[in-house]
């Protein structure tokens, strides 16, 4: 057997397009700055409504209580102010935990906005930093700059590379993309950005298993801040002169592609544009994972006619895509509300009985209505192969669900069946003023109406917001 060449060899491809897209690439599109100012407010109002539950809140704050941190980075809805490893952590677990905040749908799937934990707390620490040292401070045009540039490079990395199918959770692309981003904000140049991405990759990724049962738990909701966050460090590793690995993707034997991927190499199907923000899907009207948001407008749009019926009810069944089955497709018990989330049945059974779905209707309490659980005794889902094909499909990316009752009298509903989510790119003109009036909601939930008041008015001015020091936005949520 020959030797080992030792010969180090130029960066992978993929790093490289990376470093040059956050480096160099200029974003011209309006509708991506504008969806990016869109996708912040909703993250945003996602991590305040997640204060309110006990399990969440419990996770934030500093790792060592009473730590204090010069120019920290606030935590949105607290009094906290952090470094920002752990300023990541805090305000991606809170933009995470409800899975109410927005998605892309590929070969592998996930939430960019998860990315917004790394980007706040960056640009929250940094413009302090500066204001204190009498430098300029970033702006918001800043932050929605590295915002479409982290959407970009997680949702085209997923376009095609599925981490599912060899096992590994998809926040692997949201440390990848954080740390990227990060490493761009910080001033790095492609040098600093190639270590920092081939780091992380070097990293590997977290297993699904968290996600699925029988082992669905807490996990999932706090994996993307552990992702982002981890994402910062590299980044602040790399800005000391961390060297990297430049075949860190396509080394043989040792390399991502070969210990984690089957030995496929990653490819990307399409430039780094703003593509994928200008796409994202969003959770407009209840926190559910999104492969059963169409089933649950179903759901909701069945619910008048089967609330007075359910003991009548022989049959629902529910047509969906092949993805929904092999993520919330589940029988038998649900041990938690990061269980019953990812639950088709029990999200459909919830639209069904309620003729609404809140975060609450995860809880325990709800969970111990029985009727939910003889609903769920009564379902049956089918792949509907046009709806599995039409969810790959670049010119239409529907999530489909379709939904029949049956009744002991022979009777049935009749068969109605949602393409397009309200928080579909096709539906923009429906759902914007609701994402707008959900923003307001979970404002409400956290907020005296003055402090509330002035944050939804600078969010809805674009060119104010994008002028506004980030330190001083940031501030603003601070209660």
């Amino acid at each position: 057997m020959p030797p080992t060449s030792n010969i180090r060899p130029d960066p992978d491809s993929m790093l490289v397009d990376i470093a040059k897209y956050v480096a160099d690439g200029a974003i011209e599109s309006d509708l991506a700055y504008e969806t990016a100012r869109r996708c912040l407010m909703d993250s945003l109002g996602c991590a305040v409504l997640a204060l309110r539950y006990p399990e969440c809140a419990k996770l934030l704050g500093p790792i060592v209580p009473g730590t204090h941190v010069p120019n920290g980075a606030r935590i949105p809805g607290t009094q906290f102010e952090l470094d920002p490893v752990q300023a990541a952590f805090n305000i991606g677990c809170l933009i995470r935990w409800l899975d109410y905040n927005d998605t892309w749908l590929a070969a592998e799937w996930g939430h960019p906005s998860d990315n917004l934990g790394s980007i706040l707390a960056v640009g929250d620490y940094l413009s302090r930093s500066h204001g204190a040292d009498g430098r300029s401070t970033l702006t918001m045009r800043n932050v929605l700059d590295a915002t479409i540039k982290a959407y970009e490079i997680q949702g085209v990395l997923a376009l095609e590379n599925s981490l599912n199918r060899v096992g590994l959770d998809h926040v692997h692309f949201v440390k990848v993309a954080s740390a990227a981003v990060v490493a761009g904000m910080l001033g790095g140049g492609e040098e600093e950005i190639i270590n920092a991405v081939s780091n992380a990759f070097v990293d590997g990724g977290s297993l699904r298993v968290y996600r699925h049962a029988p082992n669905t738990g807490s996990r999932k909701s706090w994996a993307a801040g552990d992702a982002t966050s981890r994402g910062v460090w590299l980044a602040l590793m790399a800005m000391k002169g961390e060297m990297g690995y430049p075949s860190a993707l396509s080394a043989g034997t040792w390399g991502f592609s070969d210990v984690l991927f089957k030995g496929k190499p990653f490819v990307r199907q399409r430039p780094y544009g703003s593509y994928v923000i200008e796409n994202i899907l969003f959770k407009i009207s209840f926190p559910a994972e999104f492969h059963a948001q169409t089933a649950v407008e179903c759901a909701f749009k069945l619910h008048d006619q089967v609330k007075h019926r359910l003991a009548e009810i022989v049959t629902v069944s529910i047509s969906t895509h092949e993805s929904a089955i092999r993520i919330i497709d589940k029988t038998g018990p649900l041990h938690n509300p990061a269980d019953r989330d990812h639950c088709l049945q029990y999200m459909v059974a919830i639209g069904l009985i309620f003729g609404t779905l809140t975060a609450d209707h995860y809880e325990d309490e709800i969970a111990a209505d029985a009727r939910i659980d003889a609903l769920r005794e009564k379902m049956g889902v089918v792949e509907d192969p046009q709806y599995s094909t039409d969810y790959l499909d670049p010119d239409k990316r529907s999530i489909a669900n379709a939904i029949q009752i049956r009744f002991q009298n022979g009777s049935a509903t009749e068969k109605v069946a949602v393409e397009y989510p309200i928080g579909h790119r096709r539906r923009r003109a429906e759902g914007i003023p609701l994402l707008e009036e959900k923003f307001v909601a979970n404002l409400a939930t956290r907020f005296p109406a003055k402090q509330a008041k002035a944050i939804m008015e600078l969010c809805l001015d674009q060119q104010r917001l994008e002028a506004t020091p980030v330190n001083e936005f940031m501030g603003m949520f601070v209660i």
